[in-house]
């Protein structure tokens, strides 16, 4: 199975890098990264998953984030939308992600790690070795929290 990032614009590849490089080292899997703009260059965009038979799709895009809804709608595919989160608008642009017409049904995952963490979780239902991959990111994530617990209360942090 096959995952690509869509970047709205090249502005968005810095949360593209990071989603691809939390995918590599945290479950073992590799990521495309390519960049459509819905508004720009919606064929564009459509050519993209049509060349993608069996993919999940994470999207990256700002301000109106009509990438998500656009690709959501134009594939039966997962899709996963990971939009950055702007100080300009008091982060109120996230808004455009979670408004979604009828029928079109992207999935809001905030921040890097977790979009990673959201593809490995669907891949993980055909893929064994992710699972196991992410039930011991699992195992790791509770474990940093039990030695947060005991340095803070033998007082040592």
């Amino acid at each position: 199975m096959k995952v690509v990032i869509i970047l709205g614009s090249k502005s968005d590849l810095e949360i593209g890098e990071k989603i691809r490089d939390k995918l590599k080292e945290n479950f073992g899997i590799d990521s495309e990264i390519r960049v459509a703009s819905a508004h720009k260059t919606p064929e564009k965009v459509l050519e993209i998953i049509k060349s993608y038979e069996k993919a999940v799709f994470v999207t990256v895009a700002g301000r109106s984030n009509a990438l998500s809804g656009f690709v959501d709608a134009n594939t039966p595919n997962p899709v996963i939308a990971s939009p950055p989160i702007s100080d300009k608008f008091a982060g109120m642009d996230i808004l455009s992600s979670i408004n979604m017409p009828s029928g079109v049904a992207p999935m809001l995952v905030l921040y890097e790690e977790n979009a990673a963490l959201a593809v490995a979780k669907i891949i993980a239902l055909f893929d064994d070795n992710v699972r196991r991959k992410v039930e011991e990111y699992q195992r790791m994530k509770k474990e940093e929290v039990e030695k947060a617990d005991e340095v803070v209360r033998n007082g040592d942090g």
